[in-house]
């Protein structure tokens, strides 16, 4: 299996609003990339200061599905329509388990 965990701090200017609107659309990708195995994002609890503001993890079966999935259209539109007007800063790392 191998899994792709990203973690985004937003825009100060970033709404509530447009921040669920991403999550909601991120997580419509399992049913658009059929490579998705699983899925899961949400919004730090706040529980430690200085954390990043959302994370997801996504698990598929190989690097190849990753692949087909990073590289997709519709996730591609996500991020250039929605996710670039409210991210400041991303981090990412892929990992077999």
């Amino acid at each position: 299996m191998f899994r792709h965990v990203v973690m985004f701090k937003l825009k100060e200017e970033a709404t509530e609003g447009q921040v669920a609107d991403f999550l909601a659309d991120l997580a419509t990708l399992p049913e658009i990339v059929p490579q998705v195995r699983a899925f899961s994002a949400g919004r730090d609890v706040g529980v430690n200061p200085g954390n990043f503001d959302f994370s997801a993890v996504v698990d598929f079966e190989d690097v190849a599905g990753y692949l087909t999935y990073r590289d997709h259209p519709e996730h591609q539109r996500m991020i250039r329509e929605k996710g670039s007007v409210i991210i400041a800063q991303r981090s990412a790392v892929q990992f077999e388990f």
